[in-house]
């Protein structure tokens, strides 16, 4: 069982509260160490549950990593061996799947099962799976047995006559996938080019390590990637970009608890239609290059929330925004076009009074304001983990979120950092 949390809402919040360096980044990024021998040394490392898991993961599979500083680490992935990987580990984080890339180019065959994470609707890896075999990786699944049933996929990769430079076309602006290929097309000889790639700030996070480690990468950050191979990489140091759905997080909950509230260290450059949008539906904010500001201000208007590829409004914001919405005056429709699982966490807040109608899997209308209150909570995924928390601290009375691990993934002692700025806050370890 996990740890859970105790929330007295309504209650100030002011201050300070500075972002972290990204989960999506940092993940792909250790995930990329493995492409040389050579050390790598990674600064401002988020200390999430994640990226915990990841680095666990690497270290079984004979990785060395230690840790400099607090949130700096040294990698020397010399001696790496794939069939020491703890699948166990692999079940619990989707993110795990961006091993397949790097341990493809280096080591040529390998077993993987399918990764676990976020309960938020069908992930299939088909965009993943497609675009190396097409530069040449043959791809076998089976099912791996325990107590005599079925229990999940397991896919083996192996390369006879190694990686070929490609044109691939992505069936969908897929984040992992894009970074999957990246990172493999790095040791393929001949020149890949991505189609159809992701251009989200983590990606191009990811790039700029590569490009450091002696990759030849051009395009990124845009939807055609290119990549000329080489034969090998060496080591580097890289600072993690600040988390910018953190960012746009802290900022949202900043609105709904309607707080005096400084959010450092945000990369406003990558959140630019979001704060566009905030400030159209009356949010009072104050933006400077690498801060926000918000103060109290009148009820939001909020007509429509649609979220789409990166520059777009993110998915993982969407949830911030349909609490942010109960507190919104009329109607507004959430429209989430990627994942017919993100909503479900609007039956919670209708649990605590909300008035939402939930129209099919990708499309709810809320209607606001609605005054809510305590209850007990079961997050789904890391992103509604955090909205909950929203949830609870604008509710009237107390509010129990069941299962914190969900949030612990990707918010570095959150509850702490909230309880900083005036939230009550109180977590009951599991025993």
């Amino acid at each position: 069982m996990s740890d859970k949390l105790i929330i007295e809402g309504k209650n100030k919040m002011e201050g300070v509260i500075d972002v972290r360096g990204s989960k999506n980044a940092a993940t792909p990024i250790i995930a990329a160490t493995l492409l040389t021998s050579s050390p790598c040394i990674l600064d401002n490392i988020p200390l999430v549950n994640d990226v915990q898991r990841m680095i666990d993961i690497i270290r079984k599979m004979g990785a060395e990593v230690d840790f400099l500083e607090k949130r700096k680490i040294k990698i020397t992935a010399k001696n790496i061996d794939p069939k020491k990987m703890d699948f166990s580990l692999i079940n619990k984080m989707r993110s795990s799947i961006l091993l397949i890339g790097p341990l493809v180019a280096r080591c040529g065959a390998f077993k993987i099962p399918q990764p676990g994470g976020c309960i938020i609707g069908s992930r299939p890896i088909d965009v993943h799976l497609n675009a190396l075999k097409k530069m040449g990786v043959q791809i076998e699944e089976f099912g791996l047995k325990k107590n005599g049933s079925k229990s999940s996929d397991v896919y083996h990769f192996k390369t006879k006559k190694g990686l070929r430079g490609k044109e691939i076309v992505l069936d969908e602006f897929s984040v992992t996938a894009t970074e999957n290929i990246l990172m493999a097309a790095t040791l393929t000889k001949g020149k890949t080019v991505i189609k159809i790639a992701a251009a989200e700030p983590h990606v191009y996070d990811l790039a700029v390590f590569l490009k450091k480690m002696g990759a030849d990468i051009k395009g990124e950050g845009t939807n055609t990637i290119e990549i000329k191979g080489k034969e090998e990489l060496c080591g580097a140091e890289h600072t993690i970009t600040p988390d910018y759905m953190e960012a746009g997080t802290f900022i949202l909950l900043s609105l709904a608890v309607k707080g005096n509230i400084r959010i450092e260290n945000v990369p406003t450059k990558q959140l630019s239609l979001l704060l566009s949008k905030l400030k159209s539906f009356g949010g009072k904010l104050k933006v400077e290059k690498n801060a926000v500001t918000t103060t109290p201000g009148k009820d939001l208007c909020i007509r429509k929330v649609q979220t789409m590829p990166y520059p777009g409004i993110p998915t993982d914001l969407q949830s911030p925004l349909g609490v942010l919405s109960t507190q919104a005056k009329g109607l507004t429709l959430i429209h989430d076009t990627l994942y017919e699982g993100r909503l479900k966490y609007l039956e919670e807040l209708n649990k605590m009074g909300a008035e939402i109608v939930i129209c099919d899997p990708h499309r709810a209308i809320i209607n606001g304001p609605t005054r809510l209150h305590g209850v007990s909570l079961d997050p789904l995924d890391l992103r509604s983990g955090a909205a909950l928390i929203i949830a609870g601290l604008i509710a009237e009375g107390t509010t129990v979120i069941k299962d914190i691990s969900q949030a612990d993934r990707g918010y570095e002692e959150i509850d702490k950092r909230l309880c900083k700025i005036g939230a009550k806050i109180k977590r009951i370890k599991n025993t």
